[in-house]
Parts: structure tokens; C-alpha cells; sequence
């Protein structure tokens, strides 16, 4: 824990001193002061031209890693992007796609960048994990990690967010592929849980099923229908994470190790055509699965999560903030407790629909918006 806390500070150090020498990214103004509740805050748009960007990371010398979903993998730097070959190949479809990146907490030292994806063809996708190092405009010493056990149909619900925990392992949010939401409650399959890796792809010891038979070895919680935001608050080591429901249902959720989520047994979504209760839903509470901490209302269409911690922000200190898809914005969430006490909403309709929402390691916000002319944009206090 001690080392990967101690990494993420010297990446955040290592990326101040870069900026300091020079390597600001070309910027645009979009909105020179935009008030909040609590913070007045400033819009700046990094590079634009991106298509249906996925996801962004941060290299430790100011530059950023973008994904775009049909693309590839591209290189950020001084507001001009660059395609990074060798990437895995990957199956572009519908949702599916080159999906995260995440920089490995150690990167200075051992150069690991990871990849979610979608592999297959048209008769059928998983979503995929792997690494490599990154050599110019290039990966190289790529590895496969890890699939998910079943290829479905392709088309939706991949999931796919990745998220290194405090202790040096990951994990991987996988959709339940929408095809057939009961996969959720099958503890053999991959679809829809999180699975908890070491950061070589293996299983960890002390994975909640680990050794019983009725579980596949890496699920570490299941019953989720589709996450695209999770994150680790660095202090208490809670793992929030923001899921898509059907017509409504779209929750915040606690994440915990063997813990059953409900999708689709238990939902408080409806039925998207007719808004009765969903098919294959029993109740909208059962005893023995997890209820959200919070159902966002109206929808959201959740995806992207933050969790906005140092100096930056001092008065949003300990909030997260939540991409949503469906009404352009960006929700801020006030947690006392571990319930939403507050929520806020910023931007709405100013970018269009959040795909990512990011703390860099230099305490800025940084979002990526889901269009075919998209951009990379910070957030930057206006002080």
C-alpha cells in the first residue's frame, strides 16, 4: 500500500516539475469562469478532433494517453495527438472497442501502460486486458492478461473501466453483454462482475471465491449490469462505482469483496419500452444483495468517475464527480458517511455527453466527451 501511495505521489511530482519546465499542452479558453456552489472554475480544451475518445491517462512527463473507442490508442502532447501502433487488436463495434487506459502506479520504474478492449469478431467479443511499454509512437513487449470467459454477441455492455488499487492489484469492470442480463448472476461467468487481478493478469490469493468451485477464481463482486466509473478513495480505501441501469436504476455502489449487486434479480430500473418492471426482475430489494447507495434520478447514463482529493479543490475535497452520458454533465456527489448527502450539477450541455472524468496527477479535472468530434478537456480553478 505504502509503495503505490508513495508512486502515485512521485508521479504527481514528476508531472508538476514537467509542466513547471515547459511542456504545457497547447490550450484554448473555452470558458474563462464558470460558477459553482463552492468552487468558480475555468474550462480549457487540450486537443480537439478525437473521435468517440473513451478514456484518458497521464504520463508522468505532462503528456496524456487518449482512446478512441473505433481508433486506437493515441499520444497526446503540445494539443497535436499521434496514433500509438502495436496495440492489441481489437473488434470495433457498436460499444465495443479500445476502451481504458490507466498508467500502472509504478510506471517510472517498470514503464507499464494497460489496456481494456474488446477481442473477437463478428460472430463474437470479449472484453480483454493486456500491457506494453511504450517506445516512441509505439507499444512494445506486449502481454494478453486476462479475457472474460464467455464471447457473446457483440454489441453492448463491456464494462471495462480499470482501476489500480491501493495494494498494487487491479481491477476490471465487466458488463453483463446484454444479450441475456441473468449472465450476472452466474458465478462462473465473467459477465457482469468486477474481477480483481494481480498486475500480471494472475488471480490473487485472497479473492473472495478463491478455491470454491462455484465461482470463477477472479470475480471479486457480481450481480452489476454495466460500470463505467470506479474509484478508490485514497484515504479510506472505499471503492465507489457508478453503473448503468435500464430506464432508470443507474446507482452508486460500494464496492465489496463477494458481495452479490442484484442486476438482474433485484433493479430499480424499469423496462426501457414499456417502464414496468423490468423482465427478469424478482423485487426491487432482496435480502442478501447489495442495494445502491444511491439511484440517480432522472437518469444519467453514468460514465467516468472521480474522486477529487488535495489542493486543487480544496472546497470539493472528498466529492466525487460523475460523468453522465444521457444529460451532458458532470454530477458532483457530497458523501457523509457513505451517503449522498448533496449533488451539484456542472457543465450540463456545454461539451455534450461525458465519457471520462479523471483527477490528473497534477490535481486537475480532466474530462473526455463521447462525439465524433470530441476533444480533451481540464478543468482548472479560475483563482
Amino acid at each position: 500500500m505504502k509503495t503505490a501511495l508513495r508512486s502515485s505521489l512521485l508521479l504527481g511530482l514528476s508531472t508538476a516539475i514537467a509542466l513547471a519546465a515547459g511542456q504545457a499542452q497547447a490550450r484554448e479558453v473555452v470558458a474563462s469562469s464558470i460558477g459553482t456552489e463552492y468552487e468558480q472554475i475555468r474550462l480549457v480544451k487540450l486537443v480537439d478532433g478525437l473521435s468517440h475518445p473513451w478514456a484518458v491517462g497521464f504520463l508522468p512527463d505532462g503528456r496524456f494517453l487518449v482512446t478512441e473507442r473505433p481508433n486506437g490508442l493515441y499520444l497526446i502532447e503540445e494539443g497535436k495527438k499521434t496514433r500509438v501502433e502495436g496495440t492489441p487488436e481489437f473488434f470495433a463495434t457498436n460499444q465495443g472497442g479500445m476502451l481504458d487506459v490507466v498508467v500502472h502506479p509504478d510506471y517510472e520504474s517498470n514503464g507499464w501502460i494497460y489496456l481494456t478492449y474488446s477481442k473477437g469478431d463478428s460472430d463474437g467479443t470479449v472484453p480483454a486486458l493486456a500491457r506494453g511499454r511504450l517506445e516512441g509512437n509505439r507499444l512494445v513487449d506486449v502481454e494478453a492478461l486476462f479475457e472474460s470467459n464467455e464471447y457473446t454477441s457483440p454489441g453492448r455492455h463491456y464494462g471495462s473501466r480499470i482501476l489500480f488499487l491501493d495494494d498494487g492489484t487491479l481491477m476490471m469492470t465487466i458488463g453483463d453483454r446484454g444479450a441475456e442480463p441473468p449472465r450476472a448472476q452466474d458465478t462462473l461467468d465473467h459477465s457482469g462482475t468486477v474481477v480483481r487481478l494481480n498486475d500480471d493478469g494472475s488471480v490473487p490469493d485472497d479473492n473472495p471465491f478463491v478455491g470454491d468451485d462455484d465461482y470463477a477464481p477472479e470475480i471479486w463482486s457480481y450481480g452489476h449490469r454495466n460500470i463505467q466509473g470506479i474509484v478508490q478513495h485514497p484515504e479510506t480505501g472505499l471503492i465507489w462505482a457508478t453503473e448503468h441501469g435500464p430506464r432508470g436504476g443507474d446507482e452508486l455502489n460500494l464496492i465489496e469483496p463477494g458481495k452479490n449487486y442484484g442486476w438482474p434479480t433485484a433493479t430499480l430500473g424499469r423496462d426501457y419500452r414499456t417502464e414496468d418492471k423490468f423482465p427478469h426482475a424478482e423485487a426491487r430489494h432482496r435480502e442478501g444483495m447489495v442495494d445502491p447507495v444511491f439511484e440517480f434520478l432522472p437518469t444519467l447514463a453514468p460514465s467516468g468517475l472521480a474522486l477529487v482529493h488535495g489542493d486543487r479543490f480544496a472546497n470539493w475535497e472528498g466529492n466525487l464527480l460523475a460523468g453522465g452520458l444521457r444529460p451532458q454533465k458532470i454530477l458532483r456527489l457530497v458523501i457523509e458517511d457513505e451517503t449522498v448527502v448533496h449533488a451539484e450539477e456542472l457543465l450540463r450541455e456545454r461539451i455534450g455527453r461525458i465519457r471520462d472524468v479523471r483527477q490528473g496527477p497534477d490535481g486537475y479535472i480532466y474530462i473526455v466527451n463521447d462525439m465524433s468530434d470530441a476533444a480533451l478537456y481540464r478543468i482548472e480553478p479560475a483563482r
